[in-house]
């Protein structure tokens, strides 16, 4: 059995807590501006480090020193509490 999708009103819950985030159909976003783009690749860098512990990676679209963090859980086809952990995460690092 696969790892269970959060409901609608779960998603609503769990969103109260990461207001840097939003909904975008099946998955969560942030954007980041880094101070530079040194500072946005260590960014990734952590995040890459703390996604591989989670086992459970975001997809990460860099633009110079914007950054923008998308989670979902491709193997159950949206989104679960492995991306809002991760969310919090991603959140503790860039602060």
């Amino acid at each position: 059995m696969g790892t269970p999708l959060l409901s609608d009103p779960e998603i609503t819950i769990a969103l109260a807590t990461l207001p840097e985030w939003s909904r975008e159909g099946a998955a969560i976003t942030r954007t980041v501006q880094a101070p530079s783009f040194p500072a946005g690749i260590e960014l990734v860098r952590k995040v890459a480090t703390a996604a591989e512990t989670a086992d459970h990676h975001p997809d990460i679209d860099i633009r110079w020193r914007t950054l923008t963090f998308t989670l979902s859980t491709h193997s159950a086809g949206g989104l679960t509490a492995a991306d809002t952990a991760l969310a919090h995460t991603i959140d503790t690092i860039v602060g």
